[in-house]
């Protein structure tokens, strides 16, 4: 199981390499649809986005961490023969 920190570590890079996809892609996508959006205002943009997806991140992975802690205690209890 990962720590707070390990979980933390992750999404702060998974968040920089979306940032950096994301910055590319607005300056690349953006313009089809006629959409014009200066450097600082892709930053803000991008910056948002960020902010968002590190507390999606970090939540998503602590749910999933404790989902499995809860089902390996359960596992625990009835090989024990506590859990029926």
């Amino acid at each position: 199981m990962q720590s707070r920190m390990q979980s933390m570590f992750e999404a702060l890079i998974n968040i920089l390499v979306g940032f950096s996809i994301n910055m590319l892609l607005n300056f690349s996508v953006f313009p089809l649809f006629g959409w014009h959006i200066s450097l600082s205002q892709n930053l803000a943009l991008g910056g948002v986005y960020t902010v968002v997806s590190i507390v999606r991140s970090y939540c998503l992975r602590r749910f999933f961490n404790r989902v499995h802690a809860v089902q390996k205690h359960h596992e625990n209890d009835v090989h024990l023969g506590i859990g029926a």
